[in-house]
Formats: C-alpha cells, structure tokens, sequence
C-alpha cells in the first residue's frame, strides 16, 4: 500500500510537471485550447499499471493544482469534462483487450477535445462551435498517436511497483 501511494504520488507530481511544462509549449492552431496532452502521459501510464479510480485520482490533482497556478476556474472546468470523457472511453477500451496502448490513447484525444468542446458549447450558449469538431478529431488523434507512443515506451521500461 506505501509503494503504491509513492507512486501515484511521483506520477501526480509528473503530471503536475509536464502540464507545466505545456504551458510554456506555445501551439498556434487559431483554435482555444489545443495542448499536446503530455499530463495525459502520467495518467495513462497509471490508467494501465492500476485502475480507473487512481488513473482519475492522479488526473485531478493535476488539473486542481495546474489550473489554481496557471488557470481559472474555467479551464479547470473544461479540463475536468474534457478528462472524465477521455478516462471514461480510455477504461472501456482498456476493458476490451483487443486495443492497443495508441487506439485508447487517440481514443481518449479525441474524447478530451469532445468533452472540452461540449462543455464550451453549454457555457456559450451556442451550438456554432460544432464547426471545430474536424480540427479537434484531427488533433485528438495526433496527439493520441503522440502520447500512446510514449507512454508505450514508458510502459515497457518502468517496471511495476512491489
């Protein structure tokens, strides 16, 4: 039990680094909040060592914490929707074994961007944004490819907790 609170603990402190990190990463695609994604690293890897409820534990600490130092309370909101839809489709690929790390990884992308995009839909009052929809998908699933690649790689040399 110590070594698992240790470790989601280093990977909460990941998240919170690489959220960090992504904000000082500028992505110009004329479209609000489009990141890469690179907290989702720490929360996927912990997605597939551990479970759902840490995977969201590990997930909220570092939007709570990243959006009280660099944010507002709406981009907490947006990234609280946007991270329950990603965890959400993540779990129930990885329930069905036949996907690999990159297709839960694009699938929690795009969900992300989905989940954010509803979100704006509700507070704006309008259903104008559904134009973005193409670019989110698009950049759901780049990003996905990106971050599952990594996280891949980070699943293959990390080796489990005692």
């Amino acid at each position: 039990m110590k070594h698992k609170v240790a470790y989601l603990g280093v990977f909460s402190a990941i998240a919170i680094i690489l959220g960090y990190v992504e904000t000082l990463i500028p992505v110009f695609t004329g479209i609000p909040g489009i990141k890469l994604g690179l907290a989702n690293l720490a929360v996927l890897f912990i997605l597939k060592r551990y479970s759902l409820r840490e995977a969201a534990l590990v997930s909220v600490v570092r939007i709570l914490v990243i959006g009280f130092l660099f944010g507002s309370m709406f981009s907490i909101v947006y990234s609280l929707a946007g991270a329950a839809l990603s965890l959400t489709a993540m779990t129930l690929l990885i329930r069905h074994s036949g996907f690999s790390i990159l297709g839960i990884s694009v699938a929690g992308g795009v969900a992300h961007n989905l989940g954010q995009l509803a979100v704006a839909m509700l507070v704006l009052e309008s259903t104008s944004l559904i134009y973005y929809v193409p670019v989110l998908l698009v950049s759901g699933v780049l990003t996905g490819l990106v971050i599952g690649t990594v996280t891949g790689e980070i699943l293959r040399r990390v080796p489990p907790s005692p």
